[in-house]
């Protein structure tokens, strides 16, 4: 063995021992002697061949003492530079060092196979491995199969958008689905594909598009509907357990009445999922009965009438009496978790709508006249500027007001507190406008500071437990003996008016969260920064001491049970 074996046999020895994958080392010492030609270097670097002067090695720098640090830096004006790597073999092929002596191979990038370094730097190994490579000739192939034309979307094009390769090809039924899809997501109705305008533009686009009708457009429709149904019902036979929730509302136009139903779980991956499973007509009276066979009939459409964890409904009667045939209709397939105790869930932003608006309705006189003000003073650009000018000569902050709207409390509570930064300003528009009667006095101001002072802590646990980017289960029972607290402690105010508010309130508190509610704590309790700490804090707030610790002790046991299961 002549030494260059030997030098290279021992290195392949110590990469062996400090390497813990195999290395494939093939060595091109041998390569074709015809391409040697020495070149005169000031340097210490080694004779290099004139391929190597073309191509560029870009061997690391081989380390030096200072002293010859110094002497090189005289002569680095007289050394010649080297070219680029020209070579084809270097778009295949990087260099990468090994073992502990840091000795440079040319790894291939597809197979990772790698050459080791010659003194000449010569390519030709390289250039033979790279015409032969297995994986690089697959890739090549795969690349050619799937060679497609590139259709760049707009700027604001959506993440979730189609794939943005096609064949080049029109494809008038793809357009015919896709016409269908805008039409589902933008709600149109389905004469919009017949008009001119829609057609005109298309055409001159897509000199191959066909007009389609509106009964062409509905079928379309249904089909996306249908092939939507079929994705979803995969998606939903792979969940374990499901959570409904459901309310009734009557549509503006139409005056018919629906009940939606709108699934919630958690995936694999530990996120949670929404999807609406169902909009059901229930003509009036609607009876729970009635309620109860809608939403029983849509689990077995959908297959998940066996992993129904709980619902969660409004505080209407009709729907009490629903989720009473449900769970004994569940219970008997013996489905339900803890034996249904956790099946029938109350909307909590309900009952806070339902206290605030006992607590409303003893300011109702002065709500009006402050929606009526706001919307006098907005009706015209004159009365705005008027009002405006008053701002500014009382350098207020606030520029704007703004409206409510009457079936939402907490868009009622902000016009309050926004009017409530104004209240100067009405008696003095109150002066330059004749025709504005309905000013509320100050005795009307002070009621409306004293109710926003206590629908602020409403309004803030409502935002807390209505967020829909982070888990909102653990932080129900928190904000719930939060406003107990604010009602125990005003509930003898010394303000007649704030006291009988505020015992109003109570009661509705009191008649859907006087019972030990088992869902918001134990969502509480499985919160790893509360624990059981936190019922042991809140029950005595909330619940009168001779309840307390029967209540902790039917959580407690809750607790067990579910962990039994």
């Amino acid at each position: 063995m002549d030494k260059s074996a030997e030098d290279a046999s021992s290195q392949l020895g110590r990469t062996g021992a400090n390497s813990t994958s195999p290395v494939n080392i093939i060595d091109t010492e041998g390569g074709n002697d015809n391409e040697e030609e020495l070149e005169y270097s000031l340097g210490d670097e080694e004779l290099g061949s004139e391929e190597e002067q073309l191509e560029g090695d870009t061997q690391a720098p081989i380390q030096r003492s200072n002293q010859d640090a110094i002497e090189g830096d005289t002569l680095d004006a007289f050394q010649k530079k080297k070219r680029a790597r020209k070579s084809e073999a270097w778009d295949d092929f990087e260099d990468v060092k090994v073992g502990p002596q840091k000795t440079i191979y040319s790894e291939c990038k597809h197979c990772q196979s790698k050459f080791k370094k010659t003194k000449t730097g010569t390519t030709s190994s390289l250039l033979r491995h790279r015409k032969n490579c297995p994986k690089r000739l697959e890739k090549l192939k795969i690349v050619e199969a799937r060679q497609q034309k590139l259709n760049f979307p707009a700027a604001d094009s959506s993440s979730n958008a189609h794939s943005l390769l096609h064949t080049g090809k029109f494809d008038m039924a793809a357009m015919r689905q896709s016409a269908a899809e805008w039409v589902l997501m933008h709600e149109h109705p389905f004469s919009i594909v017949e008009e001119d305008g829609f057609n005109l533009m298309m055409k001159k686009g897509m000199p191959e598009w066909q007009k389609i009708s509106r009964t062409t457009n509905k079928k379309d429709c249904l089909s996306v509907y249908e092939r939507e149904k079929q994705k979803l019902k995969h998606l939903l036979s792979k969940v374990k357990k499901i959570s409904l929730t459901t309310d009734l509302w009557k549509s503006k136009n139409q005056k018919i009445e629906y009940m939606v139903i709108t699934g919630h779980w958690i995936d694999s991956q530990w996120r949670l999922q929404k999807r609406v499973l169902n909009f059901v007509h229930v003509p009036p009276p609607r009876p729970g009965i009635a309620i109860a066979d809608a939403i029983y009939k849509c689990m077995l459409d959908w297959g998940i009438e066996s992993k129904i964890y709980t619902v969660s409904v409004d505080n209407a009667s009709n729907n009490d009496t629903a989720l009473r045939c449900l769970k004994d209709t569940f219970s008997r397939n013996k489905c339900l978790l803890a034996k249904g105790k956790l099946f029938h869930v109350r909307c909590c932003a309900h009952i806070l709508n339902l206290m605030v608006q006992d607590g409303l309705s003893e300011i109702q006189e002065i709500i009006h006249d402050i929606r009526t003000s706001v919307e006098f003073v907005n009706k015209t650009e004159g009365r705005r500027l008027i009002f405006g000018e008053i701002v500014h000569q009382l350098r207020l902050p606030e520029r704007v007001l703004i409206y409510d709207c009457k079936t939402r409390w907490n868009s009622t509570y902000e016009m309050l507190a926004c009017a409530l930064k104004f209240n100067e300003v009405f008696p003095r528009f109150k002066d330059r406008e004749p025709s504005y009667t309905f000013c509320p006095s100050t005795e009307d101001w002070e009621k409306v500071k004293m109710v926003c002072s206590i629908l602020g802590v409403f309004w803030n646990a409502t935002h807390i437990i209505s967020g829909s980017d982070y888990p909102t289960a653990n932080l129900y029972l928190n904000e719930v003996c939060r406003i107990k607290t604010l009602l125990d402690s005003r509930a003898n105010d010394e303000d007649s008016f704030i006291q009988a508010m505020v015992w109003k309130m109570k009661m509705k508190f009191d008649k859907y969260w006087g019972e030990c509610n088992l869902m918001m704590s134990i969502a509480a309790i499985l919160d790893p920064r509360l624990k059981m700490r936190v019922i042991n804090y809140c029950f005595p707030l909330i619940y009168p001491p001779h309840e307390v610790q029967a209540n902790i002790n039917k959580v407690r046991q809750a607790l067990y049970d579910l962990y039994a299961e």
